[in-house]
């Protein structure tokens, strides 16, 4: 079985770590984080290993993890390439954000380097650890590095899709896309509701089957078949209204609403595309 040393004992660090180890996957060696105290709750919760006061410390590993926050892994490379002997090794970060060519430092000391990105919120560690299985891992880097952390991810019940080094960052803003701005639009429909007197709960329970039907129709059908409403049925007279509307209301969200009508038009351009084709 390969070893495995874990640089950074967050949430992250601590799921990997302890499905690679209950699974089988690696053999967890040692766990270096921001304080000695941090490492040994990682080494607690993963369940094996050794914490680590420092870099000077590390044992020689296979295989390097770095599960540290995207402003740390520059840093945490080199001093991991200072520390440890790298030759043969594989390194890998866990950025959804940034590429593999951020552990440029470890490749120059004869590593080979990668990246394993799960697409999973990791708030709450245990329940992801639990329910790990079918999670999608973006992976990229050294041909030599990825049938090792692929068959590695399978063995934990991960799924990993290669994915394009050079568009890391769009890939990572596809995740904000459809998460984190999906929560900005909603809340933006809720306090619509409630500026037209609907009170925050009734507001909520309005707007659940709406979004909740139309996540549904984009995933089963794709984001053109799914579109409706005013700019589907290109009824812009109605659009202007609702912008003005609603800028009046407030000038932030009426903002929010303009700067999305030109990528739904789009859409809605490809939609009528779909139809006509298949008329």
């Amino acid at each position: 079985m390969r070893s495995l040393s874990i640089i950074g004992a967050g949430h992250v660090g601590r799921v990997l770590g302890r499905l690679f180890h209950r699974q089988g996957a690696f053999a967890v060696r040692d766990v270096l984080a921001r304080s000695p105290a941090s490492a040994q709750r990682g080494v607690d919760f993963i369940g094996a290993g050794r914490a680590m006061p420092g870099y000077a410390g590390l044992r020689a590993a296979d295989c390097y993890m770095l599960a540290v926050t995207d402003d740390q892994i520059g840093s945490a490379c080199v001093a991991l390439a200072q520390h440890v002997c790298l030759q043969g090794a594989i390194v890998f970060h866990c950025s959804g954000a940034l590429a593999s060519d951020r552990l440029e430092p470890a490749r120059a000391a004869g590593a080979r380097v990668a990246s394993v990105h799960p697409i999973r919120s990791f708030a709450d560690p245990d329940a992801v650890a639990g329910a790990f299985a079918g999670t999608f891992c973006g992976i990229e880097g050294d041909a030599a590095a990825l049938p090792v952390l692929t068959e590695a991810l399978e063995r934990i019940g991960a799924r990993p899709v290669p994915i394009d080094a050079s568009a890391k960052t769009v890939y990572h803003a596809a995740a904000v896309f459809a998460s984190n701005y999906l929560v900005t639009v909603l809340d933006a429909a809720l306090r619509a509701y409630q500026a037209a007197g609907i009170p925050e709960d009734v507001a909520r329970e309005l707007a659940r089957p709406l979004a909740q039907e139309t996540l549904s129709n984009v995933f089963r059908l794709g984001a053109p078949a799914a579109l409706s409403g005013p700019i589907a049925r290109g009824d812009y007279a109605t659009v202007a209204r609702q912008q003005a509307a609603v800028a009046a209301w407030d000038l932030a969200t009426g903002g929010l609403y303009e700067a999305l009508i030109a990528p739904t038009a789009e859409v809605a351009a490809r939609k009528q595309s779909f139809s006509s084709a298949i008329l």
